[in-house]
């Protein structure tokens, strides 16, 4: 699954490089600019979820799935492109950080428990 996913990335990014050329945007794609941009379609996500109640949240109907897809699509391609910049492998950082979160959220201490560990 991982091969799959770390092809699928580098298939977007060089996708998304290839876009980006053919429109001369390289010189806005400066990692501080995509990064502000990631965080305004993070915002433009969440908005979707607002006045959501929790249960909502969980199933949206079909207009607001599609509309929700397309804000998630831009983060994950600011994203992409945000790797791409600082030279990160997204699938390896996900793996670092997934072991990371695995020694700090130990399955006996963490199990059905919301709260963060001190530190």
């Amino acid at each position: 699954m991982l091969c799959r996913m770390n092809t699928d990335l580098h298939s977007l990014r060089d996708r998304l490089r290839a876009f980006a050329l053919a429109r001369d945007w390289g010189q806005f794609h400066s990692p501080k600019n995509l990064a502000c941009a990631l965080s305004v379609e993070a915002a433009e996500l969440l908005e979707h979820f607002q006045w959501m109640t929790e249960e909502q949240s969980r199933s949206p109907d079909q207009a607001q799935r599609a509309e929700i897809a397309h804000e998630a699509a831009d983060v994950l391609l600011y994203l992409i492109q945000l790797a791409d910049q600082l030279g990160i492998d997204l699938a390896d950082a996900a793996d670092r950080k997934m072991a990371l979160n695995a020694a700090k959220y130990p399955v006996e201490t963490a199990r059905g428990n919301s709260r963060r560990p001190p530190g």
